[in-house]
């Protein structure tokens, strides 16, 4: 019975991350593909580019909801014996709809707010601290790809020696492991921005 739940809210999860809003408002309010421009990721930020703030903050909100509302319901309604691993695969697999999105042709985003999303539903104060991780490594490298990288590989540790070894702690562990595969990529991407990630000229 657990891993029949472990499926349905696996694949839940996945079509949650399916959704994707960025690529959706701004066909409907530029009529273009965001992937066709700019970072070619179906991002906030590539969002904000292409349809501008009020779209890319909707955007934002939308994708961290499509994180939260599964793993909200895996934490709730998962059988209590497995119910935290199970959150955490939902986690992942949310994360993975968002960068291979079946809706989509597979070319999605990046991960970062669907994960957010998880942690938030899990609990705020671990989103609060990846939050707080990501900005301070962003500021400090200059590099949003590599920030985000390490972020996922520091998370679960900084929640283990922080006495957050629940929900959160596995939803680090197991959505991690999907983030850092989808930004490794992205690793000797050149920034000329903060956080809006355009190429450098020339």
């Amino acid at each position: 019975m657990p891993v029949l739940f472990a499926l349905l809210f696996s694949l839940f999860g996945y079509l949650c991350g399916s959704l994707t809003f960025s690529i959706w408002i701004t066909r409907f309010l530029k009529g273009v593909d965001l992937r066709d421009a700019g970072s070619g990721h179906a991002t906030t930020t590539n969002t904000i580019r292409q349809a501008g703030f009020a779209a890319g903050a909707a955007v934002l909100v939308l994708d961290i909801a499509k994180g939260f509302l599964p793993a909200w319901l895996a934490l709730h309604y998962a059988p209590a014996g497995s119910r935290i691993w199970i959150a955490a695969l939902t986690v992942a697999s949310a994360v993975a709809g968002h960068c291979w999105p079946v809706f989509a042709g597979f070319r999605g985003g990046m991960g970062l707010a669907t994960g957010a999303g998880g942690l938030l539903a899990a609990n705020p104060l671990a989103f609060l601290i990846a939050a707080a991780i990501l900005i301070f490594l962003t500021l400090v490298i200059h590099h949003g790809a590599r920030a985000s990288l390490i972020t996922a590989m520091l998370l679960a540790p900084v929640y283990w020696l922080s006495g957050l070894r629940g929900p959160d702690f596995t939803m680090a562990m197991a959505g991690g492991v999907v983030l850092i595969v989808r930004w490794w990529t992205s690793w000797n991407r050149r920034y000329r921005e903060l956080w809006l990630d355009r190429e450098k000229p020339g």
